[in-house]
Formats: C-alpha cells, sequence, structure tokens
C-alpha cells in the first residue's frame, strides 16, 4: 500500500484541487436571433449553425 513520505501541506493539497470546481455553463448571445445559446452549438429556435440552415426552424 502506497503511504506518502512526508505530510502534504494544505497550501500543495489546495493547488492540486484547484481544478476540480464545477463550472457555470457559458452562454454567447446569438448574432441573428438575439438568444442565448451555447458556444459551437445549433441555435434551436432558427436552426442555423455558422451562417448556414441545418434545422428547420421551430415556430
Amino acid at each position: 500500500m502506497a503511504v506518502p513520505k512526508s505530510k502534504i501541506s494544505n497550501s500543495r493539497r489546495g493547488m492540486r484541487r484547484a481544478h476540480d470546481r464545477l463550472n457555470n455553463p457559458t452562454y454567447v448571445e446569438d448574432k441573428d436571433s438575439g438568444e442565448l445559446r451555447r458556444p459551437h452549438h445549433i441555435d434551436l429556435k432558427s436552426g442555423m449553425y455558422k451562417g448556414r440552415q441545418v434545422l428547420k426552424a421551430k415556430d
């Protein structure tokens, strides 16, 4: 069984855990419809992605 040779300080333990937090999802305002959407995702209301019509627009 692995046993540490010396105590890990609170600071070093905190540095290791610095990336374990949960992030809020990012949203951007769509240029055409003004709706909020995730970056690099299809705008579900208009069906547009990168200036192209990908899906049928919702009514």
